[in-house]
């Protein structure tokens, strides 16, 4: 016990009367009721997918539900419109001069008009360079059903964080079995030890009149494709 701490806790005994030993006070301590709820969704009787989609949509996400056969074509579908698109260096799945985050086949690059639009972030772009970057595709490491939220770990397929910062529009692959129920669920899926992002909806901030802008700390645009 630190010198600080003890005699704070002296004089609160000395001022309520109590003559506890410090052992005494641990004690009371881990004796106290922790029947804490750690859980308000049972996977059993709630579709979490579901759920998951219904919150993220609710941020403004664009959200689609897709099987993984179709994955390909519903990536290719979000990103063929924008001018280039960047992916992650560190995703195993490699193609030349182009990387797919882990979960997409390579297949989804068939539907775009050309692959020189894909650029990798190998060797990692400047700051000044990936402003000219107009979207990122990523995967993510789980997401969270109870809040909609997209936890990154910048794992495979995730990239650094820069990435998923300064592009205007960012393209997440959610797969079905990485959607947790609970933030509880989900923390006990990731690796302490690693850097994490939470991403609840588009990037937005409001002023003192509530004045909602999006796009000042991050992407504007969020499209989230959960596939099964």
């Amino acid at each position: 016990m630190s010198g600080a701490r003890e005699e704070i806790l002296a004089r609160i005994r000395t001022a309520t009367g109590r003559s506890s030993t410090p052992a005494d006070v641990d004690a009371a301590y881990a004796a106290l009721p922790r029947g804490y709820l750690r859980a308000h969704h049972d996977p059993a009787a709630t579709d979490i997918v579901a759920l998951f989609a219904e919150r993220a949509a609710d941020y403004r996400a664009v959200v689609e539900r897709v099987r993984q056969d179709d994955l390909a074509d519903a990536v290719a579908r979000a990103v063929t419109a924008l001018p280039q698109v960047i992916a992650p260096a560190d995703s195993p799945s490699v193609i030349p001069r182009i990387v797919v985050p882990d979960g997409l086949p390579p297949g989804w690059l068939a539907a775009l008009p050309s692959a020189d639009m894909i650029v990798r972030d190998d060797p990692p772009l400047r700051a000044r360079d990936l402003d000219l970057i107009t979207g990122v595709v990523t995967g993510c490491a789980a997401a969270i059903a109870e809040t909609g939220t997209i936890i990154l770990d910048h794992g495979p397929g995730q990239g650094r964080r820069a990435l998923t910062l300064i592009p205007d529009f960012h393209l997440v692959v959610v797969q079905a079995a990485q959607i947790a129920p609970d933030i509880a669920d989900a923390l006990t899926r990731l690796d302490p030890a690693r850097p994490h992002t939470l991403i609840s909806g588009p990037s937005a901030t409001s002023d003192i009149e509530l004045i909602r802008v999006e796009g000042v700390h991050g992407p504007r645009n969020l499209h989230i494709l959960i596939a099964a």
